[in-house]
This record gives C-alpha cells, structure tokens and sequence, in this order.
C-alpha cells in the first residue's frame, strides 16, 4: 500500500529566474518519466543526504521533456507521466522542492561548460548532486560523471553515483516499461514503476449510454496528445476522486457495437457511484488487463459482458491492496 505522509508540502517552482536560495540543496536531475523504481532509488539518496547534511532536497525536472525539443519530428515519444502526473508522484516521496525546467533550444544548447556553470552551480549552488549510473547532459550529451566531478573541487560540491537498478533480471528503464504498458502487461510495468500506471483526466459529458443499460461511465479527457495509453480493452482499476479511492472497470476503445466513427475514448464506470462529476478531474490507477475489446452483436449481449467485466475487476481488486491513498481518503 503506498500512503502518502501527512503534514507535508512539496514546493513547485516554475521559474528559474525567480528561485530561492536553497539551503544546502542536495539535487538531482533528470526527465524521471514514469518515476520507476531506479527514480525513486535516486530520490531516496537525496532525501537521506539532506536528512543528513541539515539540507533540502531538490529534484529538477524539464517540461516539456527534452526529447520534444531535441528531435520535434520524430513522432515516436510516448510519456509515461504527464508533467501533473509525475508532480502528483513526486509528492509521495516527500521531497522538499520540484524545479520545473522550461526546456527550450536555447537552453539544449548549453555546452557541458555552461550546464554547470551557468545552471547547477549558478541557480543551485549544490552541497550533492546525485545522479544515475548513465546520465548525460549539455549540448550532443557531451557532459557526463567526469564533468561533473572535475568542477565539484572547483564548486565544492560532492558527486554521488547511483548504479543500475534491477528488478528480477530485468534492468529498469522507462523504455521497458513502455514496452510492458503497450503490450497491456500490466504486472510487468507496476514491478518496475514500483506503482501503478496513472491517468489523471478531466470528466466529460459523453452519449449516456452506459447509464441507459445499467452502467453509466465517466468519460474521460485528457489533454496531452503524447501522454502513453494502453491498448484497447477492458481494465480493472481504482479511481480517486474528492477524497476517496473507488474500484472501477476501465474501456479503452472504438465502442464498435455502437458507433462507427471509429473514435477512441477511455470511459471508466465507478463501482457503487452516482454522483454528476462533469468537469471534474480523476485520477485512475491501472491495475489489471481483463480481457481485450470486442464487437458484440447485440445491445443485451454487451450488457451480459460487462457485467461479467464488473465482477472480474473487483475479484482482481479485492485481492490487491497496491494502490496510493493519502491519509485524508478512503478506500470504499
């Protein structure tokens, strides 16, 4: 069960030109798209070292993710997080300040030089920098460990590298985890994020279909158009909306017993839910694949199938407890 600590705030600064002066920040730096366990190792260094050394910590970040800027055509980034998803994790490790990088061409082409000088020393004046075994950074990736720790003599600050992270032989990697999320295996993907997938959307009105067979669905929006969704089908899932945790069956997919168009949504129906919560935002929690979409040939039919779909997301969600719930919500 991941359960968020209470009485703690993470601050969010979205301006470099405007930060504070950190007090004996210990840094680390980094794209940290899903926050997967190797992230989570790098974090937990820089809570301990802060603890430590009487500091805070301090977890920078870019939006959007340099890949965007880098390479603006190629088409294939797919995100794990959104950058309010990967805000919303970060508060669960309860680090004391989140920088959001703009990244922009002028800043990706910083020299090595430059992205120590003019940036980590410059904005952050470090006491650590914490990194991970293959980080790189400044313009052609130029920079590396050696870089950082030829001028820490000259900034007086200590490099501290972490190694790869492996769980059951696999090395952890957003990439392997993507693989994992794009072939639904879902049990894959949560045993290296070390949490489950999320989806934080806004409500939507939708056709109300579901309500006129018995299962009416939150239609889901979600704005950003790289931002990694499953493959279509049926999923069971937790809901969290105003305070408390809700089980639900999750559909991704064309609806082509009813439509058409050919359009995909992602509509979840929240077990024992009445309420009207257009506008508002969820966030959804993936916990298990059910099985994949299908064209039915009735209306009675589909009904039948979602019933049997309901019964099997909460048999899978009565046996696993693998979800995040702060201390002011309430599983129902």
């Amino acid at each position: 069960m991941f359960t968020f600590a209470e009485g703690t705030f993470m601050r969010v600064y979205t301006d470099i030109s405007t930060l504070p002066a950190f007090k004996a920040p210990v840094i680390t730096i980094g794209s940290f798209d899903g926050l997967h366990r190797g992230h989570q190792a790098i974090l937990n260094q820089v809570k301990t070292l802060a603890k430590e050394s009487g500091g805070e910590s301090v977890i920078i970040t870019f939006d959007p993710h340099p890949r965007q800027v880098i390479y603006p055509k190629a088409g294939d980034l797919s995100l794990i997080t959104t950058l309010e998803e990967k805000i919303w994790l970060m508060e669960q490790f309860e680090v004391d300040n989140l920088v959001v990088v703009p990244f922009t061409v002028e800043f990706a082409q910083l020299s090595a030089d430059e992205y120590i000088e003019k940036f980590l020393i410059e904005k952050f004046r470090p006491k650590y920098i914490v990194i991970g075994y293959d980080h790189r950074f400044g313009l052609n990736r130029q920079g590396d460990i050696h870089f950082l720790k030829w001028y820490s003599h000259k900034a007086n600050y200590e490099v501290i590298e972490l190694d790869e992270q492996v769980v059951d032989n696999i090395t952890i990697s957003s990439s392997k985890i993507r693989k994992a999320l794009e072939k639904s295996d879902l049990r894959t993907a949560t045993g290296l994020l070390n949490h489950p997938f999320l989806l934080m959307g806004k409500v939507m009105k939708g056709n109300r279909l579901g309500t006129s067979i018995g299962y009416p669905t939150a239609n889901i929006s979600f704005q950003n158009k790289i931002k990694l969704i499953p493959p279509d089908g049926i999923y069971a899932v937790y809901v969290h909306y105003n305070s408390i945790i809700y089980k639900g069956v999750l559909y991704i997919g064309v609806k082509p017993t009813v439509t058409a168009d050919n359009k995909r949504v992602i509509e979840v129906h929240i077990i024992d839910f009445a309420q009207d919560i257009y506008d508002e935002d969820v966030i959804i929690e993936f916990i298990e694949f059910i099985r994949a979409d299908m064209k039915f040939d009735s209306i009675e039919a589909m009904r039948s199938q979602i019933a049997l779909d309901k019964e099997a997301a909460l048999e899978v969600l009565g046996k696993i407890g693998n979800t995040f719930q702060s201390k002011s919500e309430t599983i129902l």
